[in-house]
């Protein structure tokens, strides 16, 4: 098997016996990226010089026998709204192509200390605003799985280039969705962590209550490893929450006995298509025969969720992205007469539809007259859902839904109607809005061939809990053979 199609476990272990290098498997990745690259799409920009620099200094470090950590020499992908010093952080938008950030974030930092072979910067919906990874200035990314389809957003280029093995792990962001959806369109491991338990502290922000940075990858030990990396509290970072989480990799196992798992009616109802809907209950019937005890339960605020999201992530928006303005950094238009016309003009040129009409609905719901008829609602409704969430958690263990109401749609059919397309997020957004860890891993295939996840929600801090079940799962059910999309010749 060729390496670049092996999980980091396997890796790590060759690599630690001396059975390949850095270099040869960093090779091997770029070797994979040159042959499908111009088919995927994945990347914005690629940092191929570095990687086999670093790459180099991780052999050298082997065979001095020093001790290294779990993932050292292992290439990795980032986000491109992820800061990373010497590489440009463009969040696939124009206003910002040719920003070179002058420090690293706190999970680069991390991602450095342990040695990690950074391949380039991810594509993605323009500052993280999208469900289908077709709202980039650059490119458009497709699914692995049928290039005529879309691999889900924001986080698209994460998920599509773990899924092709283009790299061998994936960072992402997800503030309603962002990892969780185009995980499950792409087949792969995806986890958003409790908000809090990983630094956003150089994640260029969208809407900062609901952003978060979380891991991709083909299996869950992959994850397990990946998240003990980026875990942990950061003095740089004011949401950054000091809570101690144990080595992730001891969740690694097969045991679901006793778990409670509930399953919100609301989330099986009209709207869900029937291969999603049979393949989460079939999941559902995998967890009730390994020993855990599953029953049907209700989320009754959960149809407010997409709205409250919107109002209170496009205010948001609207405000972080006020800094945009030609006159510090980034794109500047060429042709003003004032400062208000270079902030007009340098706004309409820089920004993407998407991104201007988010920040409109931002300054209308926060101007005066609607800031206590929507904003202020919108935060009242979010403390009632982070209650309903509460109030489920004391009879159940996790929470079991479907990740997206369909399967990977055809790029281009969504685009012309912003309101579907918003639906996409509507398993998903309440998870942002209530401030909880969800991981997506596969669970089945519809009758085009296309992956189907499933969702595991979890209570603040236990996403622990959120891998071992995974992991059960995965142990119980051959999943990932029948994920490698064979259309690339890959599999």
């Amino acid at each position: 098997m060729e390496l670049f199609k092996m999980t980091a476990v396997e890796l790590s272990t060759m690599l630690k016996e001396k059975k390949i290098s850095s270099v040869e498997l960093t090779n091997s990745v770029f070797d994979n990226i040159e042959n499908i690259e111009d088919k995927v799409s994945s990347y914005i920009s690629l940092n191929k010089e570095n990687a086999l620099e670093q790459a180099k200094t991780v052999d050298k470090s082997i065979a001095n026998s020093e001790d290294l950590p779990p993932l050292a020499g292992i290439p990795i992908g980032i986000k491109d709204n992820i800061c990373t010093k010497g590489i440009n952080t463009t969040c696939a938008s124009k206003i910002l192509e040719s920003f070179n950030p002058p420090y690293n974030a706190t999970v680069i930092e991390k991602i450095h200390n342990n040695k990690l072979v950074i391949t380039g910067k991810l594509n993605m919906d323009e500052f993280a605003m999208g469900s289908s990874c077709e709202n980039s200035y650059f490119k458009k990314t497709k699914n692995p799985h049928s290039l005529d389809r879309v691999p889900g957003g924001s986080s698209g280029g994460s998920a599509a280039s773990v899924s092709a093995c283009e790299c061998i792990v994936s960072l992402g962001s997800d503030t309603g969705g962002s990892i969780r959806q185009p995980a499950s369109f792409c087949g792969v491991a995806g986890l958003k962590p409790t908000y809090g338990a990983v630094s956003r502290y150089g994640l260029i922000a969208f809407a900062s209550s609901l952003d978060q940075i979380g891991p991709l990858a083909r299996n869950v030990s992959d994850i397990a490893l990946l998240s003990n990396v980026i875990y942990g509290k950061d003095n740089n970072d004011s949401t950054s929450v000091d809570y101690i989480f144990d080595d992730f990799t001891k969740s690694l196992v097969n045991d679901v006995k006793g778990l409670k798992i509930g399953l919100p009616k609301e989330y099986f109802g009209v709207g869900i298509d029937d291969s999603v809907k049979n393949a989460v209950l079939q999941t559902a019937k995998s967890f009730e025969k390994m020993g855990a005890t599953v029953k049907e339960m209700s989320l009754t605020l959960s149809k407010y969720a997409l709205p409250t999201y919107y109002i209170i992530s496009s205010a948001e928006a609207s405000s972080n992205l006020a800094r945009y303005d030609g006159v510090k950094y980034g794109y500047r238009t060429e042709d003003f007469n004032n400062l208000s016309s270079l902030y007009l003009k340098t706004r309409s040129e820089g920004f993407g539809d998407e991104v201007k009409r988010r920040i409109m609905l931002g300054t209308y719901v926060l101007s005066s007259g609607y800031y206590d008829a929507y904003y202020k609602k919108a935060q009242a409704v979010q403390k009632m859902i982070k209650r309903d969430f509460a109030n489920a958690f004391q009879e159940f263990d996790i929470i079991l839904t479907p990740v997206s109401p369909d399967t990977a749609f055809k790029i281009g059919e969504k685009t012309d109607d912003p309101l579907k397309m918003y639906l996409e997020d509507i398993c998903t957004v309440s998870i942002n809005i209530a401030g909880l860890p969800a991981f997506v891993i596969p669970c089945g295939k519809d009758k085009n061939n296309l992956p189907i996840g499933m969702q595991l929600i979890s209570k603040r801090f236990s996403d622990d809990l959120l891998i071992r079940a995974g992991y059960s799962y995965e142990q119980e059910n051959c999943i990932w053979d029948e994920m490698s999309p064979s259309l690339l010749g890959v599999k």
